[in-house]
């Protein structure tokens, strides 16, 4: 197994105010696909080389939430510029940017659905 992960989802109330959010701290178009029942977007992803992929999902059974797993997204060379966007954009930052060792950096938000979300990066 090369991921543990192989595939997340964002639960999403609003799912246009979402996408903006998204696409807006992390410099990236996501890409709407069909949804039965819902909405739903894709975050990008190199799938053809093992990458980990994930999107947004509104609809029946997704309900956003500040509790339990949270996912990681990639901050890119320096997570502090998608930080920087995050209250800009609508949502809380409840855990700055902070060491990790030799492991990098991290910081924990609250997105404009609800949920905790994070950042990591290499510096």
């Amino acid at each position: 197994m090369a991921n543990a992960i192989n595939w997340f989802e964002i639960p999403v109330t609003d799912f246009t105010r979402a996408k903006k959010f998204y696409e807006t701290i992390l410099g990236v178009e996501i890409m709407e696909m069909p949804f039965p029942g819902g909405k739903y977007g894709m975050l990008p992803a190199d799938m053809q080389n093992g990458g980990v992929g994930g999107g947004l999902a509104q609809g029946e059974g997704f309900e956003p939430s500040d509790k339990g797993t949270i996912v990681y997204l990639n901050g890119g060379d320096d997570l502090s510029v998608s930080l920087s966007k995050v209250e800009k954009a609508g949502g809380k930052i409840i855990m700055p940017k902070t060491s990790i060792g030799g492991n990098g950096f991290m910081a924990h938000f609250i997105d404009t659905e609800g949920n905790r979300v994070a950042l990591h990066s290499m510096k």
